[in-house]
């Protein structure tokens, strides 16, 4: 199945990009059949092979593979339920994202050009204990724009139209915390003025045809 080869590679990326420690992180993706492909509880992201990737439907249940579900599949669930574009779900613990996410501190600032295109706003959400419904309903404020969130005391999670670009996502948040932690040891970071926030919208929209969900930006 080639959405499994796939998703393997994708859990190599993470764990070779450092997004993730021991057994942490969980990434699934949508299949052709409208299942969801997700990765078992309890194994190392580099470790993944296609016998560590489960098939279930939208209730959670095991359709195909062995090991335990993920007690986090919640998170993926409920972002494919409120997000029909949403094909891949990307939950990891990035260090510097994190870091943000530890100290309760959001990053909706409008700092890099790129970031505000493919990201738009990265908000916090608000710390839930792990496993439990509220931890995806965390998102819950967010979850109709956001395509990156960060989970307070916990890590975070993209969202993508297919598993490069979630994992692409979660890659470009990273680097932009660890671009900011960087900014404040030299000063601090400087916020874009609406304006120039404006003209670059303007200019994604006639050059690259690119239609930003201003939701998400503003």
């Amino acid at each position: 199945m080639p959405e499994k080869r796939k998703l393997v590679e994708i859990c190599r990326k993470v764990y070779e990009k450092g997004f993730v420690a021991a057994t942490d992180g969980n990434i699934s993706t949508i299949t052709s059949d409208h299942t969801f492909l997700i990765t078992r509880s309890g194994i190392s992201k580099g470790e993944v092979s296609e016998e560590d990737i489960l098939e279930i439907d939208a209730s959670g249940n095991i359709l195909k593979g062995n090991g335990k579900l993920s007690t986090e599949f919640k998170i993926h669930l409920f972002a494919y339920s409120r997000r029909p574009e949403v094909n891949a779900v990307v939950h990891c613990h990035p260090v510097y994202a994190t870091a943000f996410a530890a100290v309760g501190e959001d990053l909706l600032k409008h700092v890099f050009p790129e970031v505000i295109l493919t990201l738009g706003k990265i908000p916090l959400c608000k710390y839930e204990t792990p496993s439990t419904d509220g931890l995806a309903l965390s998102m819950e404020p967010y979850i109709d724009f956001a395509w990156a969130f960060l989970l307070q005391n916990h890590g975070a999670v993209t969202l993508g139209h297919n598993l490069d670009d979630a994992y692409y996502k979660m890659e470009k948040l990273e680097h932009a915390a660890q671009t900011i932690f960087a900014a404040r040891l030299l000063g601090g970071e400087k916020e874009l003025s609406f304006e120039k926030v404006k003209e670059l919208l303007n200019l994604a929209r006639e050059v690259y045809g690119i239609l930003p969900d201003e939701r998400n930006i503003f």
